[in-house]
């Protein structure tokens, strides 16, 4: 567990120093959250095109799912209203789940996917949601980088 953690600080400090993509917010359907699937050239060498737009159209439902009205968050309403809020400090919202449930892909995807190619895949929370980010990270050795971040572990 410790060498993860180190391997992660290694991981964000080669990260800081990256070269950075963004994918945008998508607008054209109003303010609902969700990215562009316009493959961006920067990432042409790295990753095929369909998974590209196969993982931010993921994010783009999942988005859409916390987003989503339905007799729950309506309950959930009523009862903040009922508590005078207390009742989040015992419970999680819909939305609340849905975000760690996209954390959780996000750092599945980078495990399985990105980190072998020289790719770290950023949580859009961490970015106001304004954006979903990629890193491309290469070193000296290159062909190494993404052998030396299979399973590690990212975290906040």
């Amino acid at each position: 567990m410790a060498t993860e953690g180190h391997n992660l600080q290694e991981l964000r400090r080669s990260a800081s120093l990256a070269t950075k993509v963004f994918i945008q917010r998508d607008y054209s359907d109003g303010t609902i959250c969700q990215f562009q699937t316009k493959f961006p050239p920067e990432l042409d060498s790295r990753i095929e095109r369909q998974l590209f737009e196969e993982t931010v159209k993921t994010l783009n439902n999942f988005y859409a799912e916390a987003e989503k009205i339905g007799g729950s968050s309506y309950l959930e309403g009523c009862l903040a209203c009922a508590t005078a809020y207390f009742i989040f400090l015992c419970m999680e919202t819909h939305y609340e789940k849905v975000l760690k449930k996209i954390s959780r892909y996000i750092q599945e995807q980078n495990e399985k996917i990105f980190a072998p190619r020289g790719l770290l895949l950023t949580d859009p929370v961490e970015r106001g949601m304004r954006v979903v980010s990629f890193m491309i990270v290469t070193d000296g050795a290159g062909a190494g980088l993404g052998e030396q971040w299979a399973g590690i572990h990212i975290s906040k």
